[in-house]
């Protein structure tokens, strides 16, 4: 496919001589037809005569000598599985009219540039990209009105909106933003036999922590869930709080508000600091480094 940096690789590798402006872009008309697949088979006087097309040859590739000969140009191309085209480009002023007609064509296409408006002044012949400007626009109208037109093959293809999917539109809403599906309640059952597990509900909060997602229910419920141990936790502190976390009364010196918790961290940070406890027994170590009382396990907290 032909676009401005193909072009400028193909004026690069051939390394012509300019004479003028007007061989400048006249050499952009023979880089578009190279980059966008086609051989040069003719240039020069044997592309100037009148059965040029027939008397090409179709297979093997010539040189560019002789292109600039004269005032006015012209080339021959071939690419396999297409029709020969002859160009020719003449100069009349400061502009150039470019023509193309395939082989057995009847109208040919055609091109009119004003050449100031792709050409600048270098005094570096082989600084190549010194010597052009809005190069990508030129090419551009060259295959819109000239490559296009001549051969309908090198024109891309629109490509087809793809069908979305039944899953993809329920997800996706007319503003183009997700909508959220129902998730249904209670395990599901995977078509492979697989019971996989719920994702718990709404009703838990910070203060009673619901079970993991990924948690398979268990007879009796999940339980209030809690990982915690504070002032007012019973495996703790026997006959101070209950099993179920209820809300607290309003705020008293010492007291947490609601929504507070407790996690031990160390030594300095005893219960005592935030709420008030049963006094210990004679002999009773720190509650931090004792057993849980009978009934509540033999694990350390």
């Amino acid at each position: 496919m032909a676009n401005s940096d193909t072009v400028m690789l193909v004026i690069r590798s051939s390394r012509p001589q300019f004479r003028n402006n007007l061989d400048k872009v006249s050499f952009v008309v023979h880089a578009s037809f190279i980059a966008s697949g086609y051989k040069l088979v003719a240039t020069g006087r044997p592309a100037f005569a009148e059965d040029a097309l027939s008397s090409s040859p179709s297979q093997g590739e010539v040189g560019i000598e002789g292109w600039n000969e004269f005032e006015e140009y012209a080339f021959v191309y071939a690419k396999r599985g297409s029709k020969k085209i002859l160009v020719k480009c003449l100069a009349i002023d400061d502009k150039l009219l470019v023509d193309a007609i395939a082989e057995g064509g009847r109208e040919p296409a055609h091109l009119e540039i004003d050449v100031g408006e792709y050409v600048a002044e270098s005094r570096e012949d082989g600084d190549y990209d010194a010597q052009f400007k809005d190069l990508g626009k030129l090419v551009t109208d060259l295959q819109n009105q000239i490559l296009y037109k001549v051969d309908e093959g090198l024109k891309p293809k629109p490509v087809a909106p793809r069908a979305q999917s039944s899953s993809e539109t329920n997800e996706v809403s007319e503003s183009g933003y997700y909508v959220r599906r129902p998730v249904p309640l209670g395990p599901q059952i995977h078509p492979s036999g697989v019971v996989v597990p719920p994702i718990p509900g709404p009703g838990y909060s910070d203060l009673i922590p619901g079970p993991g997602a990924g948690v398979y229910p268990v007879r009796g419920g999940f339980g209030d869930g809690s990982m915690l141990v504070g002032p007012n936790d019973p495996r703790m502190f026997p006959g101070v709080g209950d099993h179920q976390p209820g809300f607290m009364g309003p705020p008293h010196p010492g007291v947490p508000p609601p929504g507070a918790r407790y996690d031990p961290i160390g030594p300095g940070f005893e219960p005592g600091r935030f709420g008030r406890q049963p006094p210990r027994r004679p002999g009773d170590i720190h509650p931090d480094l004792e057993h849980f009382p009978r009934g509540f396990g033999s694990d350390y907290i």
